[in-house]
């Protein structure tokens, strides 16, 4: 059994928990520490099972909490050498480890898969998590779909994807023009449509639950975000994370 959750996600914060009856890990911390044991708390997962967290970026929206939640749960706290070194100081543990895109890594029960997407950060990463040959994929902040997503994609279960902005929206919307360009560019963020051209090209006949992810307060509504990906719906379950607390728990 696996017990995932949005904790946090959006451009203010993201945070995702994937954990089985033992062991959890998360991937990002872009909230503050005392927000994301208080979610846990809030959604009755066990802080104390988890015994890793993963950075995806430098990004603040996704490293903000690491310090903090390093010393106080005691866990290690992954970074690329290239990501660390580009973090706010700030921010980061005091003992880091490092792990290399490509090359998988065992935390507990787990086996965390770290591979290279499109995005405007230094070494960005998203990760495919495997326990007892389940798959969740945490595949936001992509630009462009490369093969690395697709190949990953394809072996989830259930997949964190982004699903930031409806073109329409972000093209007549309040973004000068330059944020508005490097939203919609190879190294910005999916579109709804996006999102569900790629999931309809890649996913695999197994997956179960996508959990619409990194939504825009400014260029996109959840209702327009499930609108879009309805026809997802007869194939597998569709859902929304909040940018304000976090989503319902599912069980994979």
């Amino acid at each position: 059994m696996l017990e995932i959750c949005a904790i946090a996600s959006g451009s203010n914060g993201n945070c995702y928990y994937i954990g089985n009856k033992k062991d959890a890990v998360l991937i990002d911390a872009g909230i503050s520490c005392k927000q994301i044991l208080l979610r846990l708390k809030e959604k009755n997962l066990d802080s104390e099972k988890v015994k890793a967290v993963f950075i995806s970026h430098e990004h603040s929206d996704h490293v903000r909490g690491a310090r903090v939640l390093a010393k106080r749960l005691n866990v290690p706290v992954y970074f690329t050498a290239k990501t660390f070194h580009a973090s706010y100081k700030n921010m980061l543990p005091a003992y880091p480890r490092f792990f290399e895109p490509g090359t998988a890594l065992n935390v507990g029960e787990f086996t965390i898969h770290p591979f290279l997407k499109n995005h405007d950060a230094s070494e960005p990463c998203s990760f495919r998590v495997e326990y007892a040959g389940k798959n969740v994929g945490v595949f936001t902040d992509i630009g462009e779909p490369c093969e690395n997503v697709t190949f990953h994609l394809g072996l989830c279960d259930a997949v964190f994807m982004e699903s930031n902005y409806d073109e329409e929206m972000l093209r007549t919307g309040p973004y000068p023009y330059y944020l508005k360009q490097r939203v919609a560019s190879s190294n910005g963020h999916l579109s709804n449509r996006q999102a569900l051209n790629l999931l309809e090209e890649s996913a695999g006949v197994q997956l179960k639950c996508v959990f619409l992810s990194h939504l825009s307060a400014e260029n996109n509504t959840p209702e327009l975000a499930l609108s879009t990906l309805q026809p997802l719906t007869t194939k597998c379950d569709v859902k929304l994370t909040s940018r304000s607390g976090a989503a319902d728990v599912f069980v994979l």
